[in-house]
């Protein structure tokens, strides 16, 4: 209820990077995304002619095209991480055991168990704070930016919270895109318990990991200060990785009712997602 009063004006803003690609084009080279990932693939199955058998009459006054999809969430699209998708020794998040992850899906904290988050979504515009574009790639953001960042813009995190972290990273892909999937800017382990303390239910940024990356695109911190075992394995929240966060930085809007459904994909690790916020 809190989310939805903080929606005033009614104006919505998706927070996702689109998914583009063909097998045939190379238009999603031009969307960030990870190197070696394999890139989201999106073409007709029936179409106007030069695919397949060409449209579909319906009886012979109209036709129909359809779609295929093939998409691997992880470090090619926006999506959410489900508590599935990493853990610790031989145990999932609530020590449920790890071999119910396989080939077939993971039959325990799967994507299809999060179900859809609406809550008041908060802001945490650290690029815009500090005066930069977008952070610098060895930019590690703790509790004390958090903070500073929050006061700044005259909100407080409050538990029930989806915080939103924007560092600019997001940009950098247009520039230089081997850098993309590099050394990166993004929470270190003080700024991921800062978090926790305030009992937020979901954590969001524009960079690949929510957490930092150290040269060479590996976590930072030891295993004990990752951000995805802070969050997906000890705390159960999830991570929303590489939003798009340009033009609701623009708004200056620090608070606002956050929307987001991921695909109830059973047994998932990750799910595509568009989030949404309302004004």
């Amino acid at each position: 209820m809190r989310g939805v009063s903080s929606a005033r004006l009614g104006r919505t803003i998706s927070l996702s990077l689109p998914i583009q690609g063909a097998t045939s084009g190379t238009a999603a080279t031009r969307v960030p995304h990870l190197p070696g990932r394999p890139l989201p693939q999106h073409f007709m199955s029936i179409d106007g002619g030069d695919y397949a058998a060409g449209a579909r009459k319906i009886k012979g006054e109209m036709s129909v095209a359809d779609d295929a999809l093939i998409v691997s969430p992880h470090g090619t699209t926006t999506h959410i991480d489900a508590l599935s998708h990493m853990w610790r020794q031989d145990q999932l998040y609530n020590g449920h055991p790890a071999d119910r992850v396989r080939s077939y899906g993971a039959t325990r904290c799967g994507i299809d168990k999060l179900g859809p988050l609406v809550a008041r979504g908060v802001l945490l515009d650290v690029a815009a704070y500090l005066g930069v574009p977008r952070l610098a790639p060895t930019f590690r953001i703790d509790g004390d930016t958090l903070e500073a960042t929050a006061s700044a813009a005259g909100v407080t995190v409050q538990p029930g919270d989806v915080v939103l972290i924007r560092t600019g990273w997001s940009t950098v892909f247009a520039d230089d895109p081997s850098s993309y999937g590099d050394e990166q800017p993004g929470l270190c382990y003080n700024g991921g318990t800062w978090l926790m303390d305030r009992d937020v239910v979901a954590i969001g940024s524009d960079n690949v990991a929510v957490g930092a990356l150290d040269p060479g695109g590996t976590f930072h911190g030891t295993v004990d200060e990752d951000i995805h075992m802070l969050t997906l394995w000890e705390f159960g929240v999830p991570l929303l990785e590489m939003l798009w966060l340009e033009e609701l930085s623009e708004t200056k809007r620090a608070d606002f009712l956050f929307v987001v459904a991921p695909l109830a994909i059973v047994g998932g690790t990750a799910s595509p997602v568009t989030p949404v916020a309302v004004l």
